[in-house]
């Protein structure tokens, strides 16, 4: 199992940095600031969710769930993508609208600047090692495209939470600063505004991606090939006449093949080549957790 390390700095970094802008935007009464402090409790929840939904894919199948709990990883992914950001954009939204309807320049601004630059630090320890964990699970593979084939929705939803705290620290500093400077309040509801915006835009691409995972997604091209290959080379098999796979989880993969015998085999023997395939299968590729090869004609 590959380690969830980025989860859990993830969400320390998150819980750290809202107590901090919340303090910062009482002190100041920055609308911005109070937008960023609801953007990390939002991802601090995130976190907590990804985390439940981890542990729960974990549990061994049962009665219940014969083929087993991986896609509580995919469900719990999905609410974070669908209510977590989407409801954290519309707050930081509307938070800047009220800005604009009341704007005001209140208090030393010094406490905004410095809790902006702890959160810089801290997020940049946070993206670093989500990016690092994505790099390590993508390889050669182009960024976007690493995206869309991922099957680890925990990954990717850390990695753009991260870049959306990035870039909403960066505008929450524009709107302090540029409020300030040109002693015009409604920079900073503007900026609350674009945080929002920001966190919408990341929660749409999120959902997409979190969606395909939960619906069901097939094997790679490359590795069903293969798959049909070791088919073949059994003497036993003549084709297979149909596939059928879906990911129930990062690591789970459910694997249904019709497949054509040989005539002049009998039931003993073809179930004992069942047993040989799946094993050549399983041993290539431990990730196809359930074969099954039902003999058609």
């Amino acid at each position: 199992m590959k380690s969830r390390l980025f989860i859990y700095i993830s969400l320390v970094v998150d819980l750290s940095i809202a107590i901090s802008k919340f303090v910062a935007a009482a002190i100041t009464g920055s609308s911005s600031m109070t937008s960023e402090g609801i953007h990390s409790v939002i991802d601090a929840m995130s976190q907590l969710l990804l985390i439940w939904g981890i542990v729960t894919s974990r549990k061994k199948a049962d009665s219940a769930r014969p083929y087993g709990y991986g896609k509580e990883l995919y469900f719990w992914s999905f609410i974070v993508s669908l209510v977590i950001f989407i409801l954290g954009g519309c707050i930081s939204f509307y938070e800047g609208l009220m800005r604009l309807e009341e704007p005001a320049l209140e208090g030393s601004q010094a406490w905004n600047y410095s809790i902006l630059g702890v959160a810089f630090l801290f997020t940049a320890v946070s993206l670093t090692s989500a990016l690092k964990a994505f790099n390590k699970q993508r390889g050669n593979k182009p960024f976007w495209k690493a995206v869309r084939e991922s099957k680890d929705p925990s990954t990717f939803i850390v990695l753009f939470g991260d870049v959306g705290d990035m870039l909403g620290l960066i505008v929450a500093f524009l709107g302090v600063f540029l409020g300030r400077m040109f002693h015009d309040p409604y920079y900073d509801g503007i900026a609350s505004m674009a945080i929002g915006v920001i966190m919408i835009v990341i929660s749409g691409l999120l959902i997409s991606e979190s969606k395909s995972l939960l619906m069901g997604e097939i094997i790679g091209r490359r590795t069903l090939r293969r798959v049909i290959a070791l088919m073949k080379a059994d003497d036993a098999i003549i084709k297979v006449k149909k596939h059928f796979s879906m990911y129930m989880g990062p690591e789970e993969v459910l694997l249904q093949l019709n497949t054509v015998f040989k005539d002049d085999l009998t039931t003993v023997q073809i179930t004992d080549a069942i047993e040989r395939i799946t094993k050549i299968i399983q041993k290539e590729f431990p990730r196809i957790k359930q074969i099954y090869i039902e003999p058609v004609k």
